[in-house]
This record gives structure tokens, sequence and C-alpha cells, in this order.
């Protein structure tokens, strides 16, 4: 099984690493290795001050979003949460997810909290100011722009896109999933990772 769905996540490479939320599911996953996208960076949770190194040891799913998203979040994390609910409690303690908000005006600590909550206790949701989200966002070739909404009480939305990142144990950027990835593939990219030496 986990041979096969590798199989067929190496079929699906892509030459693009910047994905939107209107992709086809499945239409790309790309596999990093040896690649310059990602790396660490420093950012802050409701816990204090927050950096991606603290997580060396665990594979992490990052995913760039926002709390007022209509759909594409709360879809996107709950294919991450089927996920992780199928991991083995062995399997869970070296996963963490990771939720960067991309609306630091709107997503205080609190809300964050109780949005990363909802999906799954292994989420952490993260924030800092625009430029230090800017950046991250560069980092990870993540893409996010500020919307006008005339007649909502929102204000605005933000487009952005949807691609999950899993990082390695090791810090490294190995996978990107678009949009719609199955939990099954997440789950089987998660244990792959988990699996090297």
């Amino acid at each position: 099984m986990l041979r096969n769905l590798l199989i067929i996540l190496v079929l699906m490479i892509s030459v693009s690493p910047s994905l939107s939320a209107e992709s086809e599911p499945g239409d790309r996953v790309l596999d990093l290795h040896g690649e310059q996208l990602g790396g660490d960076f420093t950012l802050r949770s409701s816990q204090g001050e927050f950096s991606l190194q603290q997580l060396r040891g665990k594979v992490v799913l990052l995913y760039f979003g926002y709390t007022k998203c209509p759909d594409v979040c709360p879809s996107s994390l709950a294919l991450l949460s089927q996920a992780l609910n199928e991991l083995r409690d062995a399997e869970l303690q070296q996963v963490q997810g990771l939720f960067i908000s991309v609306d630091p005006k709107r997503d205080g600590f609190q809300a964050l909290d109780d949005y990363v909550n909802y999906f799954h206790p292994n989420l952490i949701g993260v924030t800092g100011s625009e430029a230090e989200i800017a950046q991250v966002a560069k980092l990870y070739g993540a893409q996010y722009l500020e919307v006008p909404l005339e007649e909502s009480a929102f204000a605005y939305a933000v487009d952005h896109s949807a691609t999950t990142y899993l990082i390695s144990p090791q810090g490294e950027l190995r996978f990107l999933l678009p949009h719609q990835t199955p939990s099954v593939m997440i789950l089987e990219a998660i244990r792959y990772l988990l699996a090297e030496p």
C-alpha cells in the first residue's frame, strides 16, 4: 500500500511549487528533496515566540491560511485532521501541524487557538507582523492577497495558495501537497518521512 501510494506521488510530480486553491485535486504533488524552498523562521503563538527549529525530530505539516476563510482552509484542515487521526499514538508524538495566519490584522492568538483546536490538538496556530509573515511565505513559495469585499461585514477576504508543506524531521521541506489531496495520501506521505533514516 505504502509503495503504491508513493509511486502515485512520484508520478504526480510537478515543476511548479506555487499552488492555488483552484488546482485540481492531486494534480501537483512535488517532491522537493534537495531543492531550496523552505527554511527556518520565527513567529509567535499564544505560548510565546515560536521557531520551526523547535520541531526538529518531528514531521511538520505546514499550512498558510486564516481563520475567517470560508471553505478552502476548513476543507484542507479537515483532510489533514483525518490523516492525523489515523496515526498510531507513537507516530502522532512525532508529528506536528502548523497553521500560519496570513491575516494578522484579525487573527489574534485566541482566535488562532480556537480555530486550530477545533480541527486537531496537534495543530499550533502562529502569527507575526505583516512583514514577518510575508518573509515566511516567500521562503515557502506561498502566495496570498487581500481582496476587498463590498457589502460584507468581513470587509475583506484573503485569497491564498492552499498547499500543505511537509517538512522532514531534519527540517527539510520534502513534499508539497495540493488542496484536496486525499487524507490517505497525506497519511502515507507522513509515514514515508517518519520511516526515512
